[in-house]
């Protein structure tokens, strides 16, 4: 039988347990606990385990049915723990698990927040942000480590820093626990030693733009813009899911790459060439609170073999005849069973294209898009130009 148990807030040690540790066989911990302390006699201490996880796993699912064993976890065995994870491999009664409070229960305690209001997220040994439980919600908890605020510093770039406000829980539950605001985009990390436990929690200043937005909500170049029902259409055929990587080459005024984010919560790449419409990304950028975002400037084809990142998706809304040349290239970038769409609006840019991939044998399908709206009390006609779309699947080998 195997008992999980969570010893809440503090020192890493058994104070916080409320049983009775000496009927117990065997009593595994991490080797950070402290277990030389006065509660403890010495014939207990003979039957304590310092494991890591996978040997503490590895010894509990061996002896578990022989013998009487205490598993104790930081924290709470249900908050991203490695409690639950073992609870998993063992048969329902055989396990049986006991809670403590989490750092997250304790810090929405100390500041009186409802936990309805809390997202959250785990950047302790993790690089990737989940977008969608990142910022979406009114408050959002991180689990952190010595790298999460500079982590957090690059993904929140265009961000103001009156957009949110930050709560730094450093060393929670011990003598010299702090909790108190900071300034999370200018904060100073050598101010804590962030080798020791710490947590964020974050807190939208700002409201969310409207997931669909309309053209006059981006600033752009003489209506430099992919149209509204386009861009939904383009970004309908990327199929994009979930923490995706989007690359937007000839990103104009950004907006496909923006509507992107907030519908989807995809990570985005953006190329673009031209000095004033750069200008325009990122004040769109700004405008629309947009997260793990990068925004490189220049000729798009220039970036392609020194980026050290692998995109699931690609859109080719511009560059000219220099990205289009490059388009082999953007096919053996993308990711396994990735999406690489690319808009023309001129037949000569789209006989170059067909014609650079089926050189490379790359198959592709293709639409022809006509679009006309109409506007005003009088229905005014203001037909769109033609748009070819070209859709390239990366299939598995």
């Amino acid at each position: 039988m195997v008992t999980i148990a969570g010893n809440g807030m503090g020192d890493y040690d058994f104070s916080n347990l409320n049983i009775d540790i000496s009927k117990f066989d065997k009593i595994i911990c991490d080797p950070n606990f402290l277990t030389e302390s006065a509660e403890h006699k010495k014939e207990e201490a003979k039957n304590i385990l310092k494991l890591k996880y996978k040997d503490a796993k590895q010894y509990i699912i061996d002896n578990y049915e022989k013998e009487e064993l205490l598993y104790v976890v930081t924290g709470s065995p249900l908050f991203f723990s490695a409690g639950t994870i073992i609870a998993r491999n063992l048969p329902n009664d055989e396990v049986k698990i006991i809670n403590n409070t989490s750092s997250k229960t304790y810090m929405l305690e100390k500041l009186f927040i409802n936990e309805t209001d809390v997202d959250t997220i785990s950047l302790h040994g993790r690089v990737d942000i989940d977008l969608e439980n990142f910022l979406q919600n009114k408050y959002t908890f991180v689990l952190c480590d010595k790298y999460t605020i500079k982590r957090l510093k690059e993904a929140l770039f265009y961000f103001e820093k009156d957009s949110i406000k930050a709560a730094l829980g450093y060393k929670l539950g011990f003598e010299d626990e702090l909790i108190k605001e900071i300034n999370l985009l200018d904060f100073d990390e050598s101010s804590i030693d962030i080798e020791q436990p710490y947590v964020l929690l974050i807190k939208k200043e700002f409201e969310s733009k409207n997931i669909i937005s309309e053209d006059i909500e981006f600033e752009t170049e003489r209506g430099m813009i992919t149209k509204k029902y386009k861009r939904q259409l383009s970004l309908q055929n990327l199929d994009l899911e979930p923490n995706n990587l989007l690359w937007d080459i000839g990103a104009g005024s950004g907006s496909c790459a923006i509507e992107a984010y907030k519908r989807y919560k995809v990570k985005t790449t953006l190329f673009e060439k031209n000095e004033t419409r750069i200008e325009f990304i990122k004040q769109n950028l700004k405008n629309h609170f947009v997260v793990e975002t990068k925004l490189l400037e220049g000729e798009a084809q220039e970036y392609f073999e020194e980026l050290k990142e692998t995109p699931q998706r690609i859109f080719v809304g511009g560059g000219g005849v220099e990205v289009i040349k490059q388009l082999p290239k953007l096919y053996e970038i993308l990711d396994t069973n990735g999406i690489l769409l690319i808009n023309a609006i001129t037949l000569k840019h789209l006989n170059l294209m067909l014609t650079t991939l089926n050189e490379a044998n790359i198959e592709y399908e293709i639409h022809s898009l006509s679009l006309t709206t109409y506007k005003g009390k009088l229905d005014l006609v203001e037909p769109e130009r033609q748009l070819f779309q070209i859709k390239i699947k990366k299939e598995e080998k």
